[in-house]
């Protein structure tokens, strides 16, 4: 929904597709040097409009069967779709990418990921000495718009290990808690 996109469509002139602008399992960018860190030397050109305003990935959902089914939380929660098509699939265990074809972007155990390890910890846990903290706030939309260049910050600081404080298990946290429960999964 940015205008730069819309304008890049019409003078285009042609359908446009637009693939995630990070190498598989990274970090994704919310910057234009967070795409040039990742894809120096592979890609021609990067439009740089800002940083984006929704910070993680878009919600993704399955209408293929006889109710929708959240394949990748997002920003779109599931009360906002559940207001719109009714009721959504109960959430099952989805096959792990070693077991099928994945239905959607990001269903891999290990995603998003800087490349210095992180751990998830409880609210309020002090980071240890070489550890660079990411702390919670209390709210969850803002929260995710800076949540991958927050990340991009830490894993290029130094630190030998990145400690992000877990966010509660509700509606309005679940896909910040996908992001960072894959991106501090070990392979």
């Amino acid at each position: 929904d940015h205008a730069v996109a819309q304008a890049l469509i019409r003078a285009a002139g042609v359908p446009l597709a637009a693939p995630s602008a990070n190498r598989s399992t990274e970090l994704s960018p919310t910057r234009a040097e967070h795409v040039q860190a990742s894809l120096n030397g592979r890609i021609d050109l990067i439009l740089d409009a800002g940083p984006c305003r929704g910070g993680i990935e878009s919600t993704v959902v399955d209408v293929s069967g006889n109710v929708v089914r959240i394949l990748r939380p997002g920003l779109v929660t599931a009360a906002m779709l559940e207001a719109v098509v009714g009721e959504l699939a109960s959430p099952g265990r989805e096959p792990r990418e070693s077991e099928a074809v994945a239905r959607s972007p990001g269903q891999m155990a290990k995603h998003y990921s800087p490349r210095t390890p992180l751990v998830l910890v409880p609210p309020g846990t002090p980071p240890a000495a070489g550890e660079g903290a990411l702390r919670l706030t209390a709210d969850p939309t803002g929260y995710a718009a800076a949540l991958y260049d927050s990340l991009h910050r830490l894993d290029t600081a130094g630190y030998a290990r990145i400690v992000v404080e877990m966010p509660p298990d509700t509606p309005e946290w679940a896909a910040v808690r996908d992001r960072l429960t894959r991106a501090a999964s070990v392979p």
